[in-house]
């Protein structure tokens, strides 16, 4: 039962990472593509993908809160029982973990991306203005 809930947890975090990775696909793939040229754009944008997937699961997938299903607690005190309550909460917890987790990744993501173009639009802006270019 544990390694179903296990099974579980690990598609419906993969799922919630590839929805949000399909969401979030073509903000990212167009601020890259500002910030940095086409080539390393898309390798860039395959890691961020690829980044999202991991956090993703790690962040849905929380192997110490399964472990109390295992694992045996203090003297006379069993492992608590796979209910269909546990099952249904344990699963909204590996949604919740996973938006979460991604969604700080986005975040930080996001603002060095928004630094990054501050960077790249200032020297555009100091090289149009240079009067060695006109």
């Amino acid at each position: 039962m544990l390694l179903s809930l296990l099974a579980a947890t690990l598609l419906l975090a993969l799922v919630t990472s590839w929805i949000v990775v399909r969401l979030f696909d073509r903000a990212i793939g167009a601020i890259l593509a500002r910030i940095v040229s086409a080539d390393l754009s898309s390798a860039w944008q395959r890691y961020v993908t690829f980044a999202t997937y991991i956090v993703g699961v790690s962040g849905g997938v929380r192997i110490w809160e399964l472990e109390k299903y295992v694992l045996p607690r203090a003297p006379g005190v069993g492992t608590p029982l796979l209910t269909t309550e546990s099952w249904i909460l344990e699963l909204y917890r590996t949604v919740i973990g996973t938006l979460q987790a991604v969604a700080w990744m986005l975040l930080v993501f996001f603002v060095f991306a928004l630094v990054a173009y501050v960077v790249v639009r200032g020297f555009e802006q100091r090289r149009m203005g240079d009067p060695e270019n006109q």
